[in-house]
């Protein structure tokens, strides 16, 4: 019997507490799942069980459904449930505490990734179907800033991943590489406002990299929830940013995603930064072949990136909702939204500065989409006035 693939657990000490990292994986040809990695499922689960989490993980992965998934594996890249898992076991306090490790895993896991994506998507049910694409035009979303009071930024991003390759704790560093080399060369095809150059991680100048990451453009290795779900095995070979000459147009290559395509800008304009995201995923989906699925739409490594993919974030100061989070929360609420602090989750908003974005991207068009966002953040620049 061949061994096609391996886990192997590390420990580091996160937050004075040993954490288990997912570095690769075991599986047979056969799909039997390693007896290592069984025992690591069962004790995994019976401290998430006795947790305090509030994790989407800990509230539908139910004994009944653990028994019935804990011995499968994928057809073609033999994932278990310890992939799909494994960040939400190690990190009690996530939010969602699921990845999928390739894109069969959706299917093969459909009893505990159907519920979840349920639950964050706002009752986008085993039924449902994903519509198709539907972009519009960034001419329908007006400046809602446009005396630039309120907005830092806009950001406007969707995550893509390739046919044919599985995710970050299948992909072996050899596939990294290719997927490095495919991305880049269709990104070197880019012209007009989108040309530019990428970089790769490995063997990037350190004061460079320094400078790329407090600009806000470059990701950097250390989540623990990413790494816990595998994402950072063979750092840094494989990855790498490409932009371009205005740092307008943004590609992350196999941060966590295989692509993150993030247009940006300062201010408020968000249907000009909107255009620019398009018109650069149009581009690329020329030379590339993205990975789809005809009921969850977009395929991404995360559950909550399914469907359109977008993320539309505004970098906005809000001082008076701030002294009134219960309120700030309402609405956010109301529209859709997701607040973060002002470098991200789990970050603090300095200044009164919030990172907020959409929460929805499944069942719905990225039209859609951004008109939820649109007409959230109108209503959050409404209230703050009102909020004195």
């Amino acid at each position: 019997m061949s061994i096609l693939s391996k886990f192997r657990f590390g420990l580091k000490i996160v937050g004075g507490s040993p954490q288990r990292i997912l570095n690769y994986r075991y599986g047979s040809q056969c799909g039997d799942v390693d007896p290592e990695v069984m025992k690591d499922l069962e004790e995994g689960y019976k401290k998430l069980a006795s947790s305090n989490s509030k994790s989407l993980l800990k509230k539908h992965l139910t004994k009944e459904i653990f028994e019935k998934l804990k011995t499968k594996t994928t057809p073609h890249f033999k994932s278990t449930l310890l992939h799909c898992i494994n960040s939400g076991l190690c990190n009690h306090d996530s939010g969602v505490g699921v990845y999928a490790p390739d894109p069969e895993a959706y299917t093969v896991f459909a009893d505990l990734f159907d519920p979840i994506i349920e639950d964050y998507h706002k009752g986008f049910c085993k039924a449902a179907k994903h519509p198709e694409a539907c972009f519009g035009e960034g001419k329908d979303f007006e400046n809602l800033d446009p005396d630039n009071k309120f907005i830092q930024s806009t950001r406007v991003r969707c995550g893509r991943s390739i046919e044919k390759f599985p995710f970050n704790p299948c992909l072996t560093e050899p596939e990294y590489l290719k997927l490095q080399d495919m991305i880049s060369c269709a990104l070197m095809s880019l012209c007009g406002e989108h040309q530019g150059k990428f970089y790769p991680l490995d063997g990037m100048d350190p004061a460079v990299q320094k400078q790329l990451i407090e600009d806000h453009f470059l990701f950097k290795e250390g989540d623990r929830f990413l790494a816990a779900a595998g994402a950072s095995r063979f750092w840094p070979k494989g990855r790498g940013i490409f932009h371009n000459e205005a740092k307008t147009f943004l590609v992350w290559c196999n941060e966590e995603d295989h692509m993150r395509i993030i247009a940006m800008e300062k201010g408020g304009d968000l249907g000009r930064v909107y255009d620019r995201m398009i018109s650069g995923v149009e581009e690329l989906a020329k030379e590339l072949k993205f990975s789809r699925d005809e009921r969850l739409g977009n395929l991404t490594f995360c559950p909550t990136n399914l469907g359109t993919s977008i993320r539309a974030s505004v970098h906005i100061k809000l001082p008076n909702l701030t002294k009134k989070p219960e309120e700030l929360q309402k609405l956010a609420d109301k529209y859709n939204l997701q607040v973060r602090g002002t470098h991200g989750e789990h970050s603090e908003a300095k200044g009164g500065v919030h990172d907020i974005s959409n929460k929805r991207r499944l069942g719905l068009t990225e039209h859609e989409t951004i008109r939820e966002m649109h007409d959230g953040i109108r209503a959050l620049i409404e209230a703050e006035g009102k909020a004195k």
